[in-house]
Order: structure tokens, then C-alpha cells, then sequence
């Protein structure tokens, strides 16, 4: 099954589409794992910024919640016994 052409007729058809497909199989004892993939090069710049969002929310979160110890030095000595 080729999804790289979608009818197009041509030297050029299926340019840009080319489909990246990676497959793992883990085994261990009775466990048995198997994964595959396809993507899209426009798939993979969609998971490319998910993943920066994802990066860039998380430092925003540790900058927030750090801020008393970037104001408050001394806050972050004193601590209850």
C-alpha cells in the first residue's frame, strides 16, 4: 500500500508527502510488545511544536513557582521544625 501517491499523475507526484515509518518489537518472557509508526513530514513539525509547547509550559511553571525563592532569599532559609 504506497500512500505517498494519492492519484497524481506525473514525475512530481507524492513530492512533500514522503511517509517516515519506524517499527520496534520488544519481547521478555511471556511479554510481548510490538509498536509501529507512520508520519508525514507536516506530521512530524505538528509533534515538533507539541513537544516545544510542552517544554516552554513546563519552564513557566518552574519559573512561577520558584519566584518566592528568587524574591525571598531569605525565605527559603527559614524553615519550620
Amino acid at each position: 500500500m504506497d500512500e505517498t501517491s494519492e492519484g497524481d499523475a506525473g514525475p512530481e507526484a507524492g513530492a512533500g508527502r514522503e511517509v517516515q515509518a519506524a517499527e520496534v518489537e520488544i519481547s521478555g518472557g511471556r511479554l510481548r510488545l510490538r509498536a509501529s509508526v507512520r508520519v508525514t513530514p507536516a506530521g512530524l513539525l505538528a509533534i515538533g511544536a507539541l513537544v516545544s509547547g510542552i517544554l516552554l509550559s513546563t519552564t513557566a511553571l518552574v519559573w512561577a513557582s520558584t519566584g518566592v525563592a528568587r524574591r525571598h532569599p531569605l525565605a527559603t532559609r527559614l524553615r519550620p521544625r
